[in-house]
């Protein structure tokens, strides 16, 4: 729903909490015709379907039930402000009800008016108003948080005096349609019923089932494409709060807590000063390494290490060290199945982790800001994925180039991918922005890229784990980016990019993992040094 309202909420509205006192019956469907989507409000043509089975305050009040059954053409234009409603209004034909209803014969019907050719009182029909329409959204705690309730509209806004030909997206009188500002001037007896026709071909029925997070990630959606393109024009977003990054943020806090008081445990203070200082105000390598940071000794065997080196214990504090522990004690976790470095999960765990309090404070302050935004726009769902796929690849390329005996840790790789697609990298791939908004944005980006690239130089941050969330960020966010396609042509060729992305995602993932288990992961860093 434009202006942050949900289309179901609405719906809803539209459907029961019209009709005085909740009374509608049990077969009710409401089915959208058209919708227009305007700058500050939204006009819908809807045919309103039920059998009178029970008395319909709204539409026939005081009418004992017939068991007729109805088709009512509704004109609901819906105002709003940011992302609150302000005012609505409802339109009918009321003689077409009637009609509908076979109440009253033509007798009866020219007997309501006295005299012949004065005008019928509409209100003596139907004495529901728009301003408790109105009153009826506002005081509902179904929609609490949906209405503005501090906005009174005046009584232009609210409707009074004007004719509904207003709200005619033609601009041409429609006698089909009465308010209660503007009465019809001659009798029912006069008018003609009137049965709007309709495509159902075109129709939508407001009960149908929204589509599942996966599938809006993929770019399915019920909403007309009218009403997503002026949403994304006013940059409302799929949901309201970045629960992911809360979660991902709360448990990055307790891991860092849980190094600092490991840290502690073994060295005495929660900051490592000695055998070196850590300036990030961070645990020791081998504290890094024990909690689980990206360390390939501990990840597979390396040629020209054997199994049997000692390295730094968690508790040595001297320089050069002169406490020493096996591989297998400082890895931890349990050690090694088969006396063989196999702690495959080193690729995921340090997305966890930080090389100390500085390092944390950075890292969280683009997850709270840019990458919570993304999560609003992409949803949880499609974050957690690229999130993840970022962040495991981002290691996945470190372990295949960095050097082997230095620990890498952080979610950088991860939140590194946000830079591809917040800044509209993807949208501009795909072509689904202005030129003036990439061109924004992609100076950002160039800015944002060069600071992360200068960060990957810091002790125990991989600039490879950068590369890495670029890389896989881009791919599989182009797959999973919501995207609005205006025509079929752009729609195949955003799916063609979508399967070529996940083709070499998939590729990359493969290739290097069996790289790194298969050959040297040291190899490659002497290819890179001396090429």
């Amino acid at each position: 729903m434009t202006g942050g309202v949900g289309f179901e909420e609405l719906s809803r509205f539209y459907k029961y909490h019209f009709t005085q006192d909740n009374v509608t019956p049990p077969d009710t469907e409401l089915i959208t015709v058209s919708r227009t989507v305007g700058a500050d409000r939204i006009i819908d043509e809807m045919i309103y379907k039920c059998t009178h089975t029970t008395e319909i305050d709204y539409f026939l009040p005081g009418i004992t039930p017939t068991g007729k059954p109805l088709e009512i053409a509704l004109v609901g234009v819906v105002a709003f402000r940011g992302d609150k409603l302000t005012f609505e209004h409802i339109y009918w034909d009321q003689a077409s009800t009637l009609v509908q209803a076979t109440i009253p014969s033509t007798n009866t019907r020219r007997g309501m008016t006295t005299p012949e050719d004065a005008p019928f009182n509409h209100e003596t029909i139907v004495r529901h108003g728009r301003t408790e329409s109105r009153t009826n959204l506002l005081h509902n705690d179904s929609y609490e948080g949906v209405k503005d309730g501090s906005y009174d509209p005046s009584q232009a806004e609210a409707g009074y005096g004007y004719n509904p030909s207003e709200y005619n997206l033609n601009d041409k009188q429609n006698p089909a349609v009465y308010s209660y500002g503007a009465h019809p001037t001659q009798p029912y007896s006069d008018m003609a019923e009137i049965v709007e026709p309709y495509d159902a071909a075109r129709t939508q029925a407001v009960d149908e089932k929204p589509p599942s997070s996966v599938a809006r990630a993929l770019g399915f959606s019920s909403r007309f494409l009218a009403q997503r393109i002026e949403d994304k024009k006013r940059g409302v977003v799929r949901q309201r709060r970045p629960y992911a990054v809360y979660v991902l943020t709360t448990a990055m806090l307790g891991v860092l807590i849980y190094e600092l008081v490991l840290n502690s445990k073994n060295q005495g203070t929660p900051i490592s000063f000695h055998p070196v200082v850590n300036p990030l105000l961070g645990p020791s390598s081998s504290a890094l390494i024990n909690a689980g940071a990206r360390f390939p000794p501990c990840m597979t065997t390396v040629q020209g290490l054997p199994l049997d080196t000692q390295f730094p214990c968690l508790n040595d504090t001297a320089n050069p060290p002169d406490r020493l522990c096996p591989l297998e004690e400082v890895c931890g976790f349990g050690g090694f199945h088969n006396e063989t470095p196999d702690q495959w999960f080193r690729f995921i765990t340090p997305i966890f982790l930080h090389a100390g309090i500085i390092h944390f404070i950075l890292n969280m302050f683009a997850q709270l800001t840019a990458a919570a935004e993304i999560e609003r726009e992409m949803g949880s769902a499609g974050f957690l994925i690229v999130y993840f796929a970022a962040g495991i690849f981002g290691n996945v390329l470190g372990s295949n180039f960095s050097l082997v005996g230095v620990p890498s840790v952080g979610a950088s790789g991860a939140i590194f991918d946000r830079i591809t697609r917040s800044l509209g990298l993807i949208s501009w791939l795909i072509g689904s922005t202005t030129i003036d908004q990439v061109g924004r944005r992609l100076a950002w980006m160039v800015v944002e890229l060069i600071i992360a690239f200068a960060v990957g130089y810091i002790p125990f941050v991989d600039n490879f784990a950068h590369i890495g969330g670029f890389l896989m960020g881009l791919l599989t966010g182009m797959v999973l980016y919501p995207i609005i396609s205006a025509t079929t042509r752009h729609r195949t060729i955003v799916w063609a990019l979508r399967g070529a992305a996940l083709a070499v995602a998939v590729v990359l993932f493969v290739v290097l993992i069996r790289n790194f288990y298969t050959s040297d992961p040291y190899s490659g860093v002497l290819i890179l040094l001396h090429p």
